[in-house]
């Protein structure tokens, strides 16, 4: 892939430009008993917790070249947890902020408060007694402002929560002036926040682009291709399932991937 830079502008004072990046992954498991259900959601919120959320978010900070000024966390009863965090641009040298159309770096191992920027996390686990299906989803928020910009974060985010969904939201919002008082709209090159991504992850995920090119508006939708019936199981395994289990079972998946992924309730009997 070739990268392709926009020539860097000479600012008259501070960029005012607000670069928000918006994404929600989703987790789905099959947990047919309701003791299964509560071991879900008890495993849900011990391994995304305040504190490992914290962690992610404050290596998204490093990531996108921020500081963490102010750390707001919390886990709720009877689930759930938030991380906000404040934060400001990293006094670096400007050649090392890139917002290029590039994958950032990878995982190698909630809420921050920014200057004029922040970074947030919420967790929704829930589950339903009838159908056996238990969801987790988590809400992150990543607005900046100056030149550093979110995107970069998108590939780490992304390896830290392995999701089964996720939809993707990218805005740049207001107007920065060059020293001729000029107006810019936006200060870098972005056709799809798919290029933001690493091979792997374009090559797990079936996406779909909805954009606003005036606007400044970039949506993206991402599903996993493939599908083992065994992966989605808690607490039980397939050998455990009848064959006539194990179809409906697989059917209700399905369905529920993929009602989150179009946004809309699919009638039974229809295939998905």
């Amino acid at each position: 892939m070739v990268e392709q830079h926009m020539k860097r502008l000479k600012l008259h004072g501070f960029n005012n430009l607000t670069k928000t990046l918006s994404f929600n992954i989703y987790d789905i498991c099959y947990a047919k008993e309701p003791a299964h259900r509560r071991e879900y959601i008890e495993y849900i919120d011990e391994e995304y917790n305040a504190e490992r959320l914290t962690t992610i978010l404050t290596d998204v900070c490093e990531i996108i070249g921020a500081n963490v000024l102010n750390i707001a966390r919390q886990d709720y009863e009877p689930q759930g947890a938030s991380v906000t965090m404040l934060i400001s641009e990293e006094p670096v040298v400007a050649e090392e902020l890139s917002n290029t159309e590039a994958p950032g770096p990878l995982p190698e191992a909630v809420v921050a408060h920014l200057d004029k920027s922040h970074v947030t996390v919420h967790t929704y686990p829930e589950s339903h007694p009838d159908n056996g299906i238990s969801t987790f989803r988590a809400d992150i928020d990543v607005s900046t402002c100056g030149r550093i910009s979110p995107l970069k974060a998108l590939n780490y985010l992304i390896h830290s929560f392995e999701s089964d969904i996720v939809i993707m939201d990218y805005r740049v919002r207001g107007f920065t002036r060059d020293v001729r008082g000029r107006k810019h709209f936006i200060d870098h090159k972005i056709n799809s926040i798919q290029n933001y991504l690493s091979r792997d992850t374009r090559e797990r995920y079936q996406m779909i682009d909805v954009n606003v090119y005036q606007e400044n508006i970039f949506h993206t939708k991402m599903i996993v291709k493939e599908f083992d019936l065994d992966d989605y199981l808690f607490g039980t395994g397939v050998e455990n399932l009848s064959r006539r289990e194990q179809k409906k079972v697989r059917e209700r998946l399905r369905r529920e991937m993929a009602e989150i992924f179009y946004g809309r309730n699919i009638s039974r009997g229809v295939s998905v």
